[in-house]
């Protein structure tokens, strides 16, 4: 989930679906072509476990984030989360889909496989600034991944016991509405008050040429945002 610059990494159907799933407004498809821009935000899970300890996007290593500016994408209905520290996030899915460049000039997968993608727009709920997360993870069923990498797509509580999510990465491809790039504060990166983007997930390891972008899943399941270490779906419109 690749084009990426400096990542941040999670352990982490039955027929072609390489154009995703649920087409967009013009607005999405513009966002979807500026996913390579210079300087977008990349955002990679580690690939052993639980995310809870991950490393925090900034922007000095990674560029300023700016991408273009798109009017709001249709969306599925938003849910709201909120983190220990206090921090508001509202997430609305897009869609998904299957890609052998996601975002972009990347190395092509082997033969039969391809890579997963989703979008959603991720936007700060608060009146000031909040940390940079991305807080969607993608889910595919476990028979479309491949033998040689089934172990390390991992199953999560309150997700469908045939789902799981492969190491990915999250980038954000555009701003929605005149929104204003990330800043940087002590070291972080941070989102302005009310600032809304469209971010993407794509999976590091390939998934079967096949999946369906019906198969497809995002939730949102860590620690920091549900207090129950379940996961919330994302629907997508």
């Amino acid at each position: 989930m690749s084009n990426s610059h400096q990542p941040y990494r999670s352990h982490r159907r039955r027929k072609k679906s390489h154009a995703g799933r649920l087409g967009l407004a013009g607005a999405l498809t513009g966002a979807v072509g500026i996913a390579a821009v210079a300087g977008a935000i990349v955002y990679l899970r580690p690939g052993t476990g639980g995310g809870e300890d991950s490393t925090r996007p900034t922007l000095a290593s990674q560029g300023d984030g700016q991408g273009s500016s798109v009017p709001a994408p249709k969306a599925g209905p938003p849910v709201n989360f909120t983190t220990p520290e206090g921090y508001g996030y509202s997430l609305a899915a897009v869609m998904a889909g299957t890609n052998r460049q996601p975002l972009g000039a990347t190395q092509a997968p082997p033969s039969g496989t391809t890579y997963a993608y989703a979008d959603y727009v991720l936007t700060n709920s608060q009146r000031r600034p909040v940390l940079l997360d991305f807080p969607g993870d993608l889910f595919m069923p476990k028979a479309q991944v491949p033998a040689d990498a089934r172990e390390r797509c991992m199953p999560q509580a309150g997700i469908p016991d045939d789902m799981c999510t492969l190491p990915n990465h999250s980038k954000i491809t555009a701003r929605v509405d005149g929104s204003k790039a990330p800043i940087e504060e002590n070291g972080s990166a941070m989102m302005p008050a009310g600032a809304s983007y469209i971010v993407r997930i794509v999976s590091d390891l390939p998934v079967k040429e096949d999946l369906s972008a019906d198969d497809l899943r995002l939730y949102v399941w860590n620690a920091r945002f549900t207090s129950d270490r379940k996961g919330v779906r994302l629907a997508f419109p």
